[in-house]
C-alpha cells in the first residue's frame, strides 16, 4: 500500500478529517504529510487537521466531532435540535470548559457562538445525540432550557417564548430534572415561576 492509500485509509477510518497524530500512528511520517499538502492531495483544515483536498465537503457535524471534541451543542443550537425552535442558527452554540483556550475555537470552517462554562456545571445534562448520522455532546431539554434563562439577556425574545412553551408541551420533559438543574444554575426562581403558570395553565 503506497502513502496516498494509507493517507486516504486514515482519513476514511475518520469521517472525514483526521489529526497529524493519525497519520503517524498508521506509519507515516510527518514530513509525508506536509508533501502530501505541498503536491496538493491533503488539504488542512486547521493547524494539524486533514482532509483530502478532492473531497470537496466534509459536514459541518463531522468537523465539530473531530476538532472540538470537548464542545457541548447548547442554547440555539440545542433548541433548534429538540424542535423548540424553527429558527435554524447560522452559527454553533457550544459550550465548551472556561479554562478552554480561545485559540482551539479560531477554526475558518465553522462559524462558532462559543458559551463558556466553569468547570462544575459543565457535564451537568450533558448527553449524546444524533446529529445528521454524526454523535454529538449536546445538553439535554432540562439543562437546554435553564440556559435559556441563563442567558435569557443573549436570546431573541421570541425564541425564548416559542422555546419555553416548546418545552411546556413536550411529552419527553423530565421535570424533576429541569428543577436541579436550575437550583445548580441559579435561576430555580424564574423557572418554577413561569412554568407553573404555562403547566397550569
Amino acid at each position: 500500500m503506497n502513502l496516498h492509500e494509507i493517507a486516504k485509509n486514515v482519513i476514511d477510518s475518520k469521517g472525514g478529517v483526521a489529526k497529524s497524530s493519525d497519520f503517524v500512528a498508521a506509519g507515516m511520517r510527518a514530513a509525508d504529510v506536509v508533501n502530501m499538502c505541498n503536491a496538493g492531495f491533503l488539504g488542512r483544515v486547521r493547524h494539524g487537521y486533514y482532509q483530502l483536498a478532492a473531497q470537496s465537503f466534509v459536514s459541518e457535524e463531522q468537523l465539530l466531532a473531530t476538532l472540538i471534541p470537548q464542545g457541548v451543542v447548547c442554547v440555539e443550537s440545542a433548541l433548534f435540535h429538540y424542535g423548540y425552535s424553527d429558527f435554524t442558527p447560522r452559527k454553533w452554540s457550544i459550550a465548551v470548559p472556561r479554562s478552554m483556550s480561545r485559540k482551539k475555537l479560531d477554526i475558518d470552517a465553522l462559524v462558532l457562538q462559543p458559551y463558556y462554562v466553569q468547570q462544575d456545571l459543565y457535564e451537568l445534562g450533558k448527553t449524546t445525540d444524533n446529529f445528521d448520522g454524526v454523535m454529538l455532546s449536546v445538553y439535554d431539554r432540562e439543562r437546554t432550557i435553564c440556559d435559556c434563562f441563563k442567558y435569557r439577556s443573549r436570546l431573541d425574545s421570541e425564541v425564548f417564548h416559542k422555546a419555553i412553551h416548546a418545552y411546556a408541551n413536550d411529552k419527553k420533559k423530565n421535570l424533576n430534572n429541569l428543577s436541579v438543574y436550575a437550583k445548580k444554575l441559579r435561576v430555580y426562581k424564574k423557572v418554577t415561576e413561569l412554568m407553573e403558570v404555562l403547566l397550569n395553565g
